[in-house]
């Protein structure tokens, strides 16, 4: 078997990520290189920050579900990078992917119930924007590599 290095032509891979074909394998040293899970953290990191301000009384309910869905974007990145197979690693950024659309509206329904100020509903939404902007380049690309692997 052949291993050939596969330079990123987005941000969403770092250039430790080696895809594979036919005659290639996969090897991710570590999810932590992958730019995409990188900013997936840090928009977690910021959701969490910024539901600490909410009332006491959404701690079962929007807190818990915008905590969750942030924290699954990113989970969901590192487990598709220990599968085998680009068919598994694109089934679990699409489940990122879905996890960031939820993070979407129940950012829209916080800013809504004025649970979070303008500038932090706008702040969150840039970041959830570029990276679902990242996310969706990244399984883009690992859909063409299966297409690719299929010829």
């Amino acid at each position: 078997m052949t291993i050939r290095l596969v330079m990123s032509v987005t941000e969403a891979l770092s250039a430790s990520h080696l895809a594979f074909g036919r005659k290639r394998i996969m090897l991710v040293k570590d999810f932590r290189d992958l730019k995409v899970w990188e900013r997936a953290h840090l928009l977690m990191l910021s959701g969490y920050k910024s539901t600490a301000a909410f009332p006491s009384d959404e701690r079962f309910g929007l807190i818990s579900q915008m905590r969750r869905c942030s924290a699954s974007i990113g989970a969901n990145i590192a487990e598709g990078c220990d599968k085998r197979g680009n068919g598994e690693f694109q089934r679990f950024l699409q489940i990122a992917s879905e996890s960031a659309s939820e993070l979407d509206y129940h950012l829209l329904l916080a800013r809504d119930l004025n649970f979070l100020r303008a500038d932090e509903y706008k702040k969150l939404t840039q970041d959830l924007l570029q990276m679902r902007r990242m996310l969706t380049s990244l399984l883009q690309k690992v859909n063409t590599e299966r297409q690719e692997a299929k010829c």
